[in-house]
């Protein structure tokens, strides 16, 4: 009898080790098997975002949503008109695709941004994952799923409460959807009382801006195959500088981060890939910029407030940013964008004063009239190269 009572415990073990092995290889097979649907859960990321988006301060009901749409379509039958006079060419289908949503609407809608891009980076990470995966790599790969789920929800839940509008064009999806405008109503309200200005006001100024970038897309077909090739090739330099950065570990990206001016994007990019996303962000700066200058010319006919709107926007912009709010500008690119506005406009300002609004067509002619770095910052230079002539 007193071997058994000392067999017990033993048995026991080895009866609770094998249901462990049976319970931790059918974990582990589950693990690989979820983490083998993607790297993201994509209904989780948007419910993720929808929740943290619906508690934000200044949510508006279904109803109240609805009831927004009249003076948005007011606003673009108002805008357009005027757009089109002073562009000298229709805009398109501008007003039929606009959309009035709310913060959770505008994380939903760029979900399908999220997974183009992440699918790119999956047809690659998946060849970089063992065939026969142990019980760790299949659990690494189910957290790597957790995480960037909770990532990218996060992220867009942090976003969904800044954007005012966006011009939503599919970069790099592989078919050329038509872009279509929407107006975040949400903050836009919130940003009109923070700013003390009139709603009716605000709408119009900030329709002014996104309907150029739908001029900027929709009227220069050249411009869409242009930014995707770029950023494909970005992307495909991201990945391939992936695979040997990996060797440097956090160390690598720790010091990457502390170099003055340093972004892990441009760390992970060959000279070429490097020199792709300096033309990209020449772009930008450049789109973003001549829709600013739109934004107030235009306004200064049809808005008497509009130094006031605009001298506030920029003190709220320009507001030193702290703590989470200060890291996710800089993860999401924020800090950046607010550059980009500064150097663009003061680029399309410069051209115009010295060449006059002439210079204005020749500038979306094509990809060889695009300003390069320098010239971005000496309109005149680009003058001389790309519209020699009388000056203004």
């Amino acid at each position: 009898m007193g071997a058994d009572r000392q067999g017990v415990p033993w048995r026991m073990g080895l009866l609770v080790g094998l249901g462990a092995g049976v319970v931790v290889s059918w974990a582990g097979r589950r693990a690989e098997r979820i983490a083998r649907q993607g790297l993201v859960d994509w209904p989780t990321a948007e419910a993720i975002a929808g929740a943290r988006l619906r508690r934000a301060p200044g949510s508006l009901s279904a109803a109240e949503l609805a009831a927004s749409e009249p003076a948005w379509a007011a606003t673009m039958d108002h805008i357009v008109p005027r757009l089109e006079a002073r562009l000298g060419r229709p805009l398109p289908g501008v007003v039929e695709r606009h959309a009035v949503v709310d913060r959770a609407g505008w994380a939903a809608a760029n979900i399908g941004t999220f997974r183009d891009l992440v699918g790119r980076l999956e047809d690659t990470l998946v060849g970089m994952r063992p065939a026969e995966p142990g019980v760790g790599a299949s659990f690494a790969g189910l957290a790597n799923r957790l995480i960037v789920t909770r990532q990218i929800g996060f992220m867009l839940g942090f976003l969904g409460t800044r954007v005012l509008g966006q011009y939503d064009v599919a970069l790099l999806s592989a078919e050329a959807r038509p872009g279509r405008l929407l107006f975040v109503e949400e903050n836009i309200r919130g940003l009109a009382r923070q700013l003390d200005v009139p709603l009716a006001d605000l709408r119009t100024w900030i329709a002014l801006h996104e309907a150029t970038h739908a001029y900027e897309f929709e009227a220069h077909p050249w411009l869409r195959p242009y930014m995707r090739d770029r950023l494909e090739r970005q992307l495909a330099g991201f990945l391939e500088g992936a695979k040997a950065f990996r060797a440097g570990g956090l160390a690598e990206v720790a010091r990457t981060w502390r170099r003055p001016n340093g972004d892990l994007a441009s760390a992970f990019l060959a000279p070429a890939q490097r020199q792709a996303l300096r033309e990209v962000q020449v772009v930008m700066s450049l789109l973003e910029g001549f829709s600013d200058w739109v934004m107030d010319d235009i306004g200064a006919d049809l808005l008497p407030n509009v130094t006031t709107i605009r001298d506030r926007f920029e003190a709220r912009r320009a507001a030193p940013r702290r703590g989470l709010d200060r890291l996710m500008a800089r993860l999401t690119g924020l800090d950046l964008k607010l550059e980009q506005y500064r150097r663009g406009e003061r680029f399309v300002s410069g051209i115009v004063a010295i060449a006059g609004e002439a210079a204005l067509e020749r500038l979306w002619s094509g990809p060889d009239a695009l300003p390069t770095e320098a010239e971005l910052d000496d309109p005149a230079s680009w003058v001389r190269r790309a519209h020699p002539g009388p000056v203004a």
